[in-house]
């Protein structure tokens, strides 16, 4: 495939190595000093994505506009998403968003969803969330995060929202999640849940050791999309029911 990365910043150089590895090719990067709009999308199959959350809109926009698949790994943008998924609609596009694209963390998604729905029950246990990422991250919670206690939420009845804490852990409400963010130099990003009483713990956690999964993930759904229309995820590539 020939494929356009959009940001090219420490993610956008590993999924060049892991696409280069895989037989593509890499046709343009765009990034501070290379805008999308100096590259003719007709000369690419499919776009991938990963530059911030004020940018990814209108990467999105340009990519719709041009009939080029995409794939967006940028988080925090996704109370636009209604609107999105009308405008891949009107276009007739193809638009893939994850807020991971790593094969074990999708995994985890559903470890979290079925671990939530049998604790719903078992009110001596109280829930936290926690996530350490690298200094260079902007945005807290991760995208990750925010994933993993939406998914909570909608498997727990006890639990309606969450309340962030940078640094320390948040005081939360009874029916609030916890989730406390760290930012430590070096950290490809860990995840994890725990559910504590007073006789006992119990939790689940992944840990990244480099951005090789989340760079092969990207890629391997840019692999998936090309020649399907609609608004996708990471549980499609995957066949994650």
């Amino acid at each position: 495939m020939k494929i356009v990365l959009i940001g090219y910043g420490k993610m956008g150089k590993a999924i060049e190595k892991i696409a280069i590895q895989r037989g593509h090719e890499i046709v343009y990067k765009s990034n501070s000093s290379a805008s999308i709009d100096d590259f003719d999308m007709s000369n690419c199959d499919v776009a991938i994505e990963f530059t911030r959350p004020e940018l990814a809109i209108p990467h999105i926009n340009h990519c719709l506009s041009h009939n080029t698949p995409i794939v967006v790994g940028t988080t925090a943008w996704l109370d636009k998403l209604t609107d999105i998924e009308n405008k891949v609609s009107q276009a007739n596009g193809s638009l893939l968003y994850a807020s991971n694209f790593s094969v074990g963390v999708n995994i985890f998604f559903e470890l979290n969803k079925k671990l939530a729905s049998l604790m719903s029950n078992h009110k001596d246990y109280s829930t936290q969330l926690d996530e350490i990422h690298h200094l260079e991250k902007l945005d807290a919670p991760s995208g990750t995060a925010i994933h993993l206690a939406e998914d909570l939420i909608n498997n727990h009845q006890e639990y309606k929202s969450w309340v962030l804490g940078e640094g320390e852990k948040p005081k939360n409400k009874i029916n609030e999640i916890p989730i406390t963010s760290f930012r430590e130099p070096g950290v490809p990003g860990t995840h994890s849940i725990q559910y504590v009483s007073d006789i006992d713990s119990i939790s689940i956690k992944h840990e990244a050791h480099n951005r090789e999964g989340f760079a092969l993930g990207a890629v391997l759904a840019a692999e998936w999309l090309p020649n399907k229309k609609g608004v996708f995820t990471m549980s499609n590539v995957l066949n994650i029911k």
